[in-house]
């Protein structure tokens, strides 16, 4: 046993087949190991082993070969956290628990591996990581994978590429950051004029017709911040005024004047006033608000002469050329509010109400340095639901270099549900946040007998609903060149934030919404994706997409015309000799000339 682990080892080495596996990736190291690689084994203990002399390690791994035994080959890269160790136990005992892999591990103990697979960069000892000639980490993700960070970085998008981000990224502010919050307050305000104008649509004479009536809170009205982020949602909360006073008259007309006026700015009328945006002093916005919160939050009646029907629908319409997210607003002006740098759902909160989310702004500003804690994201109240339940796409993508940027699409993805049904008038978690670590809460909850137990679906499964309804060509004529679209925009204007390194890749799940018009929104940008199958579609896709990227990034090497599965090029840059880095100020400086 010894002479044959001996043997396969000097194969290894000789042919730079010896890898290094941190986290809980048991295809990958399955897969490793049937091509002939040999693993370095990492530390299983929440503290860095101590090298032990050689001749009492080889003795106790020799006694292990022969079937006594219970020590683990020691290693020398930094250990990982105990809860991931244990979880790694769990899922790889079966494979651990074979003693040539243990005995080949300490043969190689001091070799430099030649692949590296890990969760967590900052694990890895950083004097070996330079030394690693393929690591599927880069270095510096939070310009592409925070939502903080994508949000800044969208921002920038026009210095790259001639796109509005608008078409493709719910627009989204940094909580913390004065300019940002005052831009969300008016962004706020306007939604709220335009929610009005479409709720007046729907009202025939005093009667309203066609919108939901929210059920009264179990809140009361001094209902504040830190009590619903315990539940991770916010309610529509009553108003302290009674339903059925009237509302003042000039509530509709304040709204067709404030959308006339965003129209003009939209327009660049205001491209040389000196003096603040009339969307801002043109009318009493807190009073506007109030009397908002009613009509779309509690269901008081709206009166609409004909002349002001016909004005709303023109100005509908008008700002319909202008703004690219009018469809997904909706009426009820809901907003999503996350933590900045966490995932899986965590933190995430609804609200419907400007006061609810300043308040959580004005608990993560502070001097001396503005901190962003939070962001806040429009929320798509229009989404396309299957079986009134909501759903997102999770759509996985591969970097296998930043300059020049090549990016290859992975053409299978899957469906996440929710676990009741869609609406807006309960904004609960389990009708609006599809990420599977908060549904399993839910799992005794089913929608529709339709939507499958686990809550996943396979994106063949998704294209054949499409084509029940009659939409079999919105997948690949609508859905994937937009997807794509959005992904390509994201990694351009933040490759340059990126620690680039030669030999790297990465692969990413970008979460995607898909709106009514099978438009998709991006939402976020993960990198490490979970690949623990949740359900037996993920577990046959999740191995999938971890055996088609080692075919890319290793078997390609040797064999470019090698199979790569489902992976097909995005994008491939034109290589070129150096690259403009664009800085996110710009300034003239000079003197001005006088006449003579």
């Amino acid at each position: 046993r010894l002479k044959k682990a001996r043997l396969r080892v000097e194969k290894a080495i000789k042919e730079k087949k010896i890898f290094a596996l941190q986290g809980p990736y048991p295809v990958i190291r399955h897969l490793l190991r049937a091509r002939g690689w040999v693993e370095r084994k990492l530390p299983r203990n929440g503290r860095e082993l101590k090298q032990q002399p050689g001749d009492q390690k080889k003795q106790q791994l020799e006694k292990r070969a022969s079937g006594g035994g219970d020590e683990q080959g020691a290693a020398v890269l930094n250990p990982r956290d105990e809860d991931e160790d244990k979880k790694e136990d769990k899922e790889q005992c079966n494979e651990d628990s074979d003693d040539i892999h243990d005995l080949m591990s300490f043969l190689v103990q001091d070799q430099v591996p030649n692949f590296l697979w890990t969760i967590r960069l900052s694990n890895i000892d950083q004097e070996l990581l330079p030394r690693i000639e393929v690591v599927n980490r880069y270095p510096r993700l939070s310009a592409l994978c925070t939502k903080e960070g994508l949000c800044q970085s969208l921002q920038n998008l026009p210095w790259f590429e001639q796109v509005d981000f608008n078409t493709f990224f719910p627009r989204c502010y940094r909580l913390g950051f004065k300019e940002e919050e005052e831009a969300f307050i008016e962004d706020f305000r306007l939604t709220a004029a335009r929610s009005l104008l479409k709720l007046a649509l729907q009202k025939v004479g005093d009667r309203p017709v066609g919108t939901e009536q929210p059920p009264k809170s179990d809140k009361a009205p001094g209902f504040r911040p830190h009590d619903w982020r315990r539940s991770h949602v916010s309610h529509p909360m009553l108003s302290t005024a009674g339903s059925r006073s009237p509302l003042y008259p000039q509530l509709v007309e304040e709204a067709l004047e404030v959308c006339e006026q965003h129209l003009g700015v939209l327009g660049h009328e205001d491209i040389d006033r000196e003096t603040p945006s009339p969307c801002r002093t043109c009318i009493d916005w807190d009073r506007f608000l109030q009397e908002y919160y009613r009509v779309a939050h509690e269901g008081t009646r709206l009166v609409l002469s004909r002349e002001q029907r016909e004005q709303c629908q023109d100005l509908l319409q008008r700002l319909e050329e202008k703004l690219p997210q009018l469809g997904i607003e909706g009426n009820l002006n809901v907003w999503i509010v996350k933590p900045s740098a966490k995932s899986r759902g965590r933190g995430i909160v609804c609200a419907t109400r400007l006061e609810e989310v300043l308040e959580l702004a004005q608990s993560c500003t502070g001097p001396p340095v503005p901190m962003c804690e939070w962001v806040v994201q429009k929320y798509v109240e229009r989404p396309l639901t299957i079986f009134n339940t909501k759903f997102d796409i999770r759509q996985w993508f591969v970097v296998t270099d930043w300059k020049p940027l090549t990016v290859w699409f992975y053409r299978d993805c899957y469906l996440r549900f929710c676990s009741r049904p869609f609406s807006l008038c309960h904004l609960e978690p389990a009708r609006h946040l599809c990420n599977v670590s908060i549904q399993k809460r839910y799992k005794t909850s089913q929608p529709d007998p339709r939507v499958p137990p686990d809550k996943i679906w396979s994106n063949k499964q998704f294209q054949a609903h499409l084509a029940r309804l009659g939409r079999a060509n919105a997948w690949q004529r609508v859905m994937v060149p937009g997807m794509k679209a959005a992904i390509l925009n994201a990694l351009r204007c933040t490759r340059d934030q990126v620690g680039s390194r030669k030999g790297s890749f990465e692969l990413f799940g970008a979460d995607f919404l898909v709106g009514e018009d099978f438009q998709p929104w991006l939402l976020e940008i993960n990198s490490c994706p979970t690949m623990s199958p949740s359900s037996a579609v993920t577990r046959r896709l999740c191995a999938n997409v971890q055996r088609d990227t080692l075919c890319l990034v290793l078997d390609r090497k040797d064999n470019p015309t090698c199979s790569i599965g489902a992976f097909e090029l995005l994008y491939r840059e034109a290589a070129v000799s150096s690259y403009l880095t664009m800085g996110l100020k710009l300034m003239v400086t000079g003197c001005s000339l006088k006449k003579p």
